[in-house]
């Protein structure tokens, strides 16, 4: 899953549409506002950094910055946008941070759900390494594909208006997301804990993980608390998973503090 999803983020249409992106989602720009006094006493690391749009805000703000990326190409793109006098950024797998030494950031983000397109086992080797090399009382910061609000996408019926161009077209993405996910229902989709999905991102090109939030919560119950939950369209958390406001969005944020004994 990881090489597929590697190969596609080297396509030169990804690094040119990733290079495009400027704005934070309203998500981040609540927890940025949040963090603004802080952040020159940080030390952050910022995972996938893809073209450099979260690069281009905490660069200037932090202490000390970070970037990384598994793809050559994405690191190679941010190199040439922000020149030889730029951020420190290198080419470098979530999976395996050695290169940095247990408690070393303040601030860890990993935003536009990168830690989406690696294996569940990978995945929960990214939060193992995000908890070593984060200091204690740190922040952990990143997005994740809601699969509650997957099983809402599958409806036919959610994709039915008036407008009939507004309908076909949308019925036309429907028939491909469930040709790319046969077999699966609505009641796997409630019922699973979090699943693979080939979603319209990309035109289906990648392999995409969904989880709902409670699963999400107790991935990170070994080593993080505090933990806040944002729909991405709005710049503050939910106040209960039962919150309707969880069953739309495909994104979420999630907000957490690192704990260690």
């Amino acid at each position: 899953m990881a090489n597929r999803n590697q190969s596609a983020y080297a396509q030169p249409s990804l690094v040119r549409y990733y290079t495009q992106i400027q704005q934070l989602q309203p998500a981040e720009q609540g927890l940025w506002a949040e963090l603004q006094a802080r952040l020159p006493t940080l030390t952050m690391l910022d995972l996938g950094i893809g073209g450099g749009r979260t690069t281009q805000y905490f660069w200037p703000q932090v202490g000390q910055y970070t970037g990384i990326d598994y793809s050559p190409e994405m690191i190679a793109a941010c190199r040439a946008r922000f020149g030889s006098d730029g951020p420190n950024m290198a080419v470098m797998d979530a999976r395996d941070l050695s290169t940095f030494a247990d408690n070393s950031f303040d601030l860890i983000w990993f935003s536009y759900n990168g830690l989406d397109y690696v294996s569940h086992t990978d995945r929960l080797q990214i939060l193992q390494e995000v908890h070593r090399v984060g200091k204690p009382g740190g922040s952990f910061v990143f997005s994740s594909h809601n699969l509650q609000a997957m099983a809402h996408v599958f409806d036919y019926r959610q994709h039915l208006s008036l407008n009939p161009i507004t309908t076909y077209v949308d019925l036309v993405m429907w028939g491909l997301l469930r040709w790319f996910n046969r077999g699966l229902t609505v009641a796997d989709l409630v019922k699973a804990d979090h699943l693979i999905l080939r979603d319209e991102s990309h035109n289906f090109a990648l392999q995409t993980y969904y989880i709902h939030p409670e699963a999400q919560i107790k991935q990170l119950a070994f080593g993080f608390r505090d933990i806040e939950v944002y729909p991405w369209t709005r710049p503050d958390p939910i106040a209960s998973l039962k919150d309707p406001a969880l069953a739309i969005p495909l994104w979420l944020y999630y907000r957490s503090t690192i704990a260690k004994a």
